[in-house]
């Protein structure tokens, strides 16, 4: 599928990999709807690309819907791209050493991380649907992000590893059940990103955790998450499946 000319929504595209995926959809020639909970942070980043910001809640089921439409009337069309990026990475034990449960941390985790993404993957493809299909009977794309720690959960990533596995596994059943519509879903499993969180790290910690990485031996570029989102839009054959983009890491225990 074409970004040039199609509409597509961003959900935590007021900063990291959701920004440099924003930046790089409008300098594709996508029309981009940023959709962020911090709605000054997608003010500024549809103001730097053209694009239209709308503040939503992922984690709220009504509030995607209306979030949607309003994006799709400030398109002018329905998206044909849905990119999710929204989500948290908290850590817990599932027992903390005190003998504290951490029921809230899980809860909140997949409410953001797996609902969030499931809520704006039912509108968008609703959206979609209606749409005529393009050249190659494609109507839509949607991306998900779920994480290296799917596999590779590390110890106090239980809730997180949760979510994003998940997310991971939806894309084959949800592929297969949006064919018929001519809609496409892929995942994204990002390993270690210079995001807003790691650059919340000393500089030590950071270099170390880097150091861990084989090949390119260094954290990776929002911009490369971009530019794979745009690849997987690009290419038709890319379905049902979840991308490891990592420079080959693989996390240790702890």
């Amino acid at each position: 599928m074409e970004l040039k000319g199609n509409g597509a929504l961003i959900t935590g595209g007021g900063s990291g990999l959701g920004a440099a995926t924003a930046r790089h959809f409008a300098e594709m020639g996508a029309r981009v709807a940023v959709l962020d909970l911090d709605q000054e942070a997608a003010q500024r980043v549809a103001g730097e690309i053209g694009g239209i910001a709308v503040g939503v809640d992922v984690s709220d089921a009504a509030a995607v819907e209306t979030a949607i439409a309003e994006a799709e009337a400030a398109l002018g069309q329905a998206p044909r791209v849905a990119v999710n990026c929204a989500g948290i990475g908290l850590a817990a034990r599932i027992v903390g050493r005190d003998g504290t449960p951490s029921f809230d941390l899980f809860e909140r985790t997949l409410r953001i991380n797996l609902f969030g993404s499931y809520y704006v993957m039912t509108h968008a493809a609703r959206r979609m649907m209606t749409l005529e299909p393009d050249a190659g009977g494609e109507r839509g794309v949607i991306i998900n992000t779920a994480s290296i720690a799917w596999q590779d959960g590390q110890l106090g990533q239980s809730a997180y590893a949760a979510s994003k596995g998940a997310i991971a596994s939806m894309s084959l059943p949800a592929a297969r059940e949006f064919a018929r519509a001519g809609i496409r879903v892929v995942a994204i499993a990002p390993g270690l990103f210079n995001t807003p969180m790691m650059e919340g790290l000393p500089e030590e910690v950071s270099a170390k955790i880097a150091a861990d990485v084989p090949f390119p031996p260094r954290l990776g570029a929002p911009e490369e998450y971009a530019l794979m989102a745009s690849q997987i839009v690009a290419n038709r054959y890319l379905n049902g499946t979840t991308l490891r983009l990592d420079g080959a890491v693989r996390l240790p225990p702890k």
